[in-house]
Order: C-alpha cells, then sequence, then structure tokens
C-alpha cells in the first residue's frame, strides 16, 4: 500500500489584512450600518461598486466555524459562559450531517456490554433534543432545523452567520488574530476577530490555513499498538454517503433511473452477507465511496459517483423483481449534500487511540466520553463490494474518557477543535466520530474557551493550570465526566447540616450531593419519591447568602431519545418529552422564621435546572415537585445551591 507523510500544515502565506480592505468596525452585538451612505443601484458605475464591495468586521471572544451539533453546542456552551461568541455556518441550516440536508441519525453511546446498554448524553445536546419532541413530535426534518435555529438564536451573547464559508486567517505568531470569511447570500466579505477560535466544521479549513498540523488516513499497527490498523499506514479515509426517504403510494409506482446510474453488482454485494437491504423507507449507509487520495478535492466527484451508485440499488430493489415490498414505494428524498465521516485530523498534545479505549484509560484532564463501537468503513465502500460495508471490530462494556489535550491545537496557540476533526488516530475515530460524542466535545471546548479568557491564557495553559475549574464547570453544567465526581467548593448544598426528602422509594436523598449526576452501572446516584407533591429540605445551621438553586432532573438515560428518518426505530423510545422529567415546582426559603416562596417553575423542558434570584439571607430551603410529563413518582439525581 502507498506510505504517505502523515503530519502537514499549510505552506501558502495566510493573507494579509491590508489584502482585505475593511469598511466600519462592529462588534458582535451592534451594527454601525446607519452611518454608511447608501448609494442608489441606479447611480454611475463607479458608486454601484459599493454593492460589489461590502465589507464588515465583526469582534468577540471566541468564533466557533461549523454549525454541526459539535458546533451548537460549543458556540452555546461559551455564550452562556458570558463570552461575545461568532457561529460560522457554511450552509443555510444548522446541524451538519445531522440537519435536513443530509440527516443523519444523533447516535450515541449505545450497544454497550453492561446492564445500561445506552448512557445517553446529556448537556447542550440533551436540551436540544428534548425541545425537538416537544415542538416536533411528527419528526420532520425541516422542522428539526428550525428547532435548532430557534435555539440558537435565542442566546444573547451569541450571533450566527449562515451562508458562510470561512476560508482564510490572520496569525500573530502562533496565535490565529482574524478569520477571513464571505457570506453568498448578501455578498459580504467579513473579517472576525477574536481571542479564542474554534474549528468544529468537520474538513477543518480554517484551522488547516492556520497551519495547524494533521493527519490524513490510516495509521499502521505499529506506531500505536492499534490491533485493528492496516499493517502499512496509507491515505485511506472512511468514505462520504447519502441517504434517502420513501414513502407508501399505495399503487404500483415504476421507477426509471438516471442515465449515469450505475448497475449494482448485487450477487457480489450480498455474497457472504457482506451488505442487506434489510428496508426499503430510510436509505442504506453502506453506499458510501472514501478515497485513498484527497477526500476534500474529490467531493463533487464524489457526490456524483455516489448518486449513480445509490441509482443503481434502487433499480436493482424496484426492478429485479426480488423485492415485491417495495412495489408501492417511492422515492421522497434524496441527499444532495453527503455526509462525512472522516477528512482531516489535527493534532493535540495527545492522540486517543484505540488501546485508550479499549483499556479504558484514565485521563486526569477528562472532558467528554464515548462508547460507540470500533466502527471502521471499508476502503472503498460500495466500490469495494468483496469486504463487508464495515467492521464493527469492538463493542464496549463501558465508557471510555476523551481527555482535554485532543482538543486544542499542538502548535496553532488559540485554536481548538470539537467533532470528528480532533485529535484520535484513524481507528479512535471509527468510534468518537459518532454526532452525540462529538457535541460533547463542543461543549468541552466552548466551556474551555470562556475559562480560556477569563484566566488570559491559552487552552494548554489551561489545561495545565485549571483543568479542575473546567471540570467542576462542565460538571454543574450536566456533562457527564467518567470516573470524575464534582466536588465543587461554593456549593453551598454540600454545606448543610441537614437534608431530607417527604418519602423515599428508591436510592437516598442524600445521593443527590455525592457529585454524581446520574445513576452508574451497579451505583445508585439518585433520589426517588413516593407520588406526586414530594417535597425536599435543606437547613444550615446558620444563615447563608444563596441567590441560585441547581436540580439535575431524571430524563432516563438508559433510553435513546433520536429522532429517525424511519419512524419503526423508534421501538423503545418515547414520541415526547421524556415522561420521569419534573414539569413543575416551586421553591420556598425560611427567613426569619417564616417561609416565603422565592420562585415557581413550570413547563419545564430541561433535565438540568438553574433556579436564580436576588440574594437572600436563609437557614433552609424547601422545594415541592409537584408533577412530571406523565411518571407516577418523582426523581432526581442533584440539588446544588450557591
Amino acid at each position: 500500500m502507498e506510505r504517505r507523510k502523515f503530519f502537514k500544515t499549510s505552506t501558502k502565506g495566510v493573507l494579509a489584512a491590508s489584502m482585505l480592505p475593511i469598511v466600519g468596525e462592529l462588534t458582535a452585538q451592534t451594527s454601525n450600518t446607519e452611518d454608511v451612505a447608501i448609494p442608489n443601484w441606479n447611480t454611475e458605475a463607479e458608486e454601484q461598486q459599493f454593492h460589489l464591495n461590502r465589507k464588515k468586521t465583526i469582534t468577540a471572544d471566541v468564533v466557533v466555524v461549523g454549525a454541526g451539533m459539535a458546533g451548537i453546542c460549543a458556540a452555546v456552551s461559551s455564550a452562556r459562559m458570558g463570552n461575545k461568541t461568532v457561529l460560522i455556518q457554511d450552509r443555510p441550516v444548522l446541524g451538519g450531517n445531522a440537519s435536513s440536508e443530509i440527516r443523519v441519525t444523533v447516535n450515541g453511546v449505545q450497544s454497550l456490554k453492561n446492564k445500561h446498554i445506552v448512557e445517553r448524553e446529556t448537556g447542550v445536546l440533551e436540551e436540544m433534543l428534548i425541545e425537538n419532541w416537544h415542538f416536533n413530535e411528527q419528526e420532520s426534518y425541516p422542522v428539526w432545523d428550525h428547532v435548532l435555529y430557534d435555539f440558537v438564536k435565542r442566546e444573547k451573547n451569541l450571533e450566527l452567520f449562515l451562508n458562510t464559508q470561512a476560508y482564510d486567517v490572520v496569525k500573530d505568531g502562533d496565535k490565529i488574530k482574524s478569520v477571513f470569511a464571505r457570506q453568498t447570500t448578501t455578498e459580504m466579505a467579513y473579517t472576525f476577530n477574536a481571542d479564542v477560535f474554534i474549528d468544529s466544521s468537520g474538513d477543518g479549513l480554517m484551522a488547516a490555513m492556520a497551519g495547524a498540523e494533521y493527519r490524513i488516513g490510516r495509521e499502521g499497527k505499529e506506531e500505536f499498538g492499534e490491533s485493528f490498523a492496516p499493517d502499512v499506514p496509507d491515505n485511506w479515509v472512511m468514505g462520504d454517503c447519502i441517504m434517502m426517504v420513501t414513502k407508501d403510494m399505495g399503487r404500483p409506482i415504476k421507477f426509471n433511473p438516471p442515465a449515469y446510474a450505475i448497475p449494482f453488482d448485487a450477487e457480489t454485494a450480498f455474497k457472504d452477507k457482506h451488505r442487506k437491504i434489510k428496508q426499503v423507507k430510510e436509505g442504506f449507509w453502506w453506499v458510501e465511496i472514501g478515497s485513498n487520495n484527497d477526500i476534500i478535492g474529490e467531493r463533487e466527484e464524489i457526490k456524483h459517483k455516489l448518486l449513480a451508485r445509490f441509482y443503481g440499488v434502487w433499480d436493482h430493489i424496484k426492478n429485479s423483481g426480488n423485492f415485491p415490498e417495495a412495489e408501492n414505494i417511492a422515492l421522497d428524498w434524496i441527499g444532495s449534500v453527503p455526509g462525512r465521516r472522516e477528512s482531516r485530523r489535527f493534532m493535540g498534545d495527545y492522540i486517543l487511540t484505540q488501546p485508550d479505549m479499549e483499556e479504558y484509560r484514565h485521563f486526569n484532564d477528562t472532558v467528554a466520553y464515548g462508547g460507540w463501537s470500533l466502527d471502521e468503513h471499508c476502503p472503498g465502500g460500495i466500490e469495494n463490494l468483496t469486504e463487508p460495508a464495515s467492521y464493527f471490530h469492538s463493542r464496549f462494556t463501558q465508557v471510555y474518557e476523551i481527555p482535554f489535550r485532543c482538543l486544542y491545537s499542538k502548535n496553532v496557540s488559540n485554536l481548538m477543535m470539537a467533532g470528528r476533526n480532533v485529535s484520535v488516530s484513524h481507528m479512535g475515530l471509527s468510534s468518537s466520530r459518532i454526532i452525540a460524542t462529538c457535541a460533547l466535545m463542543g461543549q468541552a471546548v466552548g466551556t474551555a474557551s470562556a475559562l480560556c479568557i477569563k484566566h488570559k491564557v491559552t487552552p494548554r495553559q489551561l489545561g495545565k493550570k485549571y483543568i479542575n475549574e473546567l471540570q467542576e464547570q462542565l460538571l454543574r453544567d450536566d456533562s457527564y465526566l467518567p470516573n470524575r465526581p464534582a466536588n465543587d467548593k461554593n456549593d453551598k448544598a454540600k454545606q448543610a447540616s441537614v437534608i431530607f426528602g417527604s418519602s423515599t422509594i428508591s436510592g437516598d436523598v442524600k445521593n443527590l450531593i455525592d457529585g454524581v449526576g446520574r445513576d452508574e452501572v451497579d451505583k445508585i446516584h439518585h433520589w426517588q419519591a413516593d407520588g406526586l407533591n414530594a417535597e425536599l429540605q435543606l437547613e444550615w445551621k446558620k444563615n447563608i447568602d444563596l441567590s441560585s438553586v441547581e436540580f439535575k432532573f431524571d430524563t432516563n438515560l438508559q433510553r435513546k431519545m433520536m429522532m429517525h428518518k424511519n419512524p419503526a426505530k423508534n421501538k423503545g423510545q418515547v414520541i415526547g418529552v421524556p415522561p420521569e422529567l419534573v414539569k413543575s415546582f416551586s421553591v420556598m426559603a425560611r427567613q426569619n422564621g417564616n417561609w416565603e416562596t422565592i420562585a415557581e417553575v413550570t413547563g419545564n423542558r430541561t433535565r438540568l435546572v438553574k433556579v436564580n434570584f436576588n440574594t437572600i439571607k436563609t437557614t433552609a430551603i424547601r422545594v415541592t415537585f409537584k408533577d412530571t410529563y406523565g411518571d407516577p413518582n418523582i426523581k432526581l439525581f442533584e440539588v446544588r445551591c450557591y
């Protein structure tokens, strides 16, 4: 096999700022367009040049490039920490591979070889998934796009730029100073200035233009001791694929393939059960094409091949006579944007590998976790029918840890990454690329960006000096870190002299302050009361100042929550807000011997709820959990007080 150079950096120089003249100076929250004289479209030719020279500069704290699920989680987490944040997306919709354009299921940790099987991801990602079931029970992908749009647009410190391609950078030493981008819908040229930059775009053009070191292809067995790696390193990456959705017309429907369709070699494909037609509803992930050369540069060619191969498969299904169940089935949607699994992987201070995952290595700087099987798609994809479409090499018995050192660039000091472009080996990527795992990385780097700005440090320095603070913030914001319970010294719930509940049918009320916000295998961390209108009370021996009470409720983290192209796959899920989730509750405080209501929450739709109020002095808090979305009992995992 062909050997290749592992480490690549951009050899072209970055554009000087003078090459892109700037009109005006804007912050992420303000505009000075009212000060600009707008020429008439019908004036002299030189005045019309204004409309060909639209330029703005946006100054923010953090710039996130790429608005798939990882990028959204990064940008929202950054904004919630108080950063002025910019989110740049080159497509008209949010969600990346999970959007209506591609429709990949938001899979996460599942198929574990333990009694939980599923260890669902929480935090920002779960908020979006619950919102989707609240607004979109019909499982419409275009509506899902707009659920994400609303979720992003309502963050007060976050500004979104859709249809905007980041294509170059200006650097100052080893730091990115500015990113240049063009919004195709407005013809606006943007210069984005920031202190911290996050590339969650998948292919990582911005990071590559900054000269960040990266790899493409497969490592050989020897480098990391990866048993499933090839003997010799090569350039192969897992392929792109397209999906489809069909509908039953209730009558026979003909299919006439386009002229460019490539006939499907079903005999070879189905031999040894390497590929299967299990259903005719939602497409076939094995209609996939990879590359041994340049999967990014070949994208348009690969897209054409994918369409040709897909129509060949569908022609076989409809016209071979072997699939009578397809007689009344018609194509309703076919993807025009290929979903990508792998391209650049940017190098951090650590490269996560197959042995790290299989041995469940503990890292002091853990900030996320994964657990999808080692799922490596075969070289060539559908153009290589002699091999299985995917090698599900290994399932995990528990989740593995992802260290922070994998999420920042080793040679561009203010650059972080999230998603499939992080610092992992090819074999490591075969698991970590799953969308929900990528989202956890996004929340980690978005949170880290705020702490970098707070302490005026680089991500590397943050990891060395302030990793405990980062982990505590992630845990407070409903991330889960394996083998790392929370121990926030500012949490006054841990200082309570007494904590008790009105009743208990499972767990123990003291579990609410043990630092773990979910049940682990054979370890209970919840308190469940008998029935609704359950009460929880915390007492302190003397007055404390209090301005926030926070809860982590139950959403059944051992049950899947994703939307599917094929609703038949929803078996075992709940279509709607989780019935276990607490819907309404009230908070009372004892002040000067009297109980006063300080907060009422109704219509809650999030597992993590932070109830904030003006600072009071109190010796006790009493919470009444009134009802749920259907479960007969109240259950929660954590209470915090600040």
